[in-house]
């Protein structure tokens, strides 16, 4: 599974996202923080998805992808603080779940 933060996003970075996401999405991107991304199996994603919105204050996206591995992507948006607080829940329930 990986991992990355992107603190204060680009718009560009804003509109990719925008690009790539379902038309029922429920975040407005344009008022995030901070962007929270991670990437690893299907029965993973769904369970960190649970994870991160019960931890602290953010929302959990799913993000189109191409991928010949059929990884999925989710993007977990909200401020800063949260979505950090939120990456270490996830990371630290997965340890526990080895």
């Amino acid at each position: 599974m990986d991992f990355r933060i992107i603190k204060s996003p680009s718009n560009s970075t804003k509109d990719i996202l925008k690009r790539r996401m379902s038309g029922i999405c429920k975040t407005e991107l344009d008022s995030v923080d901070a962007i929270g991304l991670v990437q690893g199996k299907l029965i993973d994603m769904i369970y960190v998805a649970d994870v991160a919105e019960k931890a602290v204050g953010v929302t959990v996206e799913d993000i189109r992808g191409t991928c010949p591995q059929h990884m999925v992507l989710l993007g977990i948006f909200g401020d800063t603080s949260s979505v950090e607080a939120a990456m270490k829940e996830i990371q630290l329930k997965m340890k526990e779940g080895k």
